[in-house]
């Protein structure tokens, strides 16, 4: 039996939003990767529910857009985050976090860490630190894109990876007590790691 090409693409690009067509709120989880070790997922900011959403509209406008890069290879990750349409010349915090995104900013749960601190919320720089969480903070421009690139020294493991990049509304702190912390959660996008 011979496929067709609609039905090969099809099999290929579920959800279409992976494959560069569909957009706006439909945009959902990131694409099959795009080679071993590799991660792309984008999409344009709406209001939730959703894979790419924005819980603070004056921060993360509706029709802003991001998208996340990762390649693991030889014991390391680099992720690298791009963000446009954002609120200009404005710090932001950003990580990756453990759950999907979801109708309000709580449910990605905390940061991703490689070895998870005992103590919830984790504010101890022993365990969030950018050596063992992917931080991701940047500063817009005047136009309000902005990028930002994280490489750690270590891959995740395959029974736990974590599952989107949230946009905080701070810059992230490093002081004992209030480590890791970066404000509200102003959006959020799910990242198949």
């Amino acid at each position: 039996m011979r496929a067709t090409p609609l039905l090969i693409a099809a099999l290929l690009c579920v959800p279409i939003a992976a494959c560069g067509g569909g957009g706006g709120a439909s945009d959902r989880a990131a694409p099959p990767a795009a080679s071993p070790g590799s991660v792309e997922a984008s999409g344009t900011f709406a209001a939730p529910p959703g894979g790419v959403v924005t819980y603070d509209e004056a921060l993360v406008p509706v029709g802003a857009t991001a998208a996340v890069d990762q390649t693991a290879a030889g014991g390391s990750t680099t992720v690298t985050l791009d963000v446009a349409g954002l609120m200009p010349n404005r710090q932001y915090g950003a990580h990756a976090h453990a759950n999907p995104c979801g109708a309000e900013g709580k449910d990605a749960g905390p940061h991703y860490q490689l070895t998870p601190d005992p103590v919830t919320p984790s504010v101890d720089p022993a365990y969030a630190n950018p050596h063992n969480e992917i931080w991701l903070d940047f500063t817009t421009d005047e136009q309000g894109a902005g990028r930002a690139t994280s490489t750690v020294a270590w891959e995740f493991p395959a029974d736990r990876r974590a599952k989107s990049v949230v946009i905080h509304t701070m810059p992230t702190a490093t002081e004992p007590g209030k480590a890791g912390t970066a404000g509200d959660r102003a959006a959020c996008i799910t990242v198949g790691f």
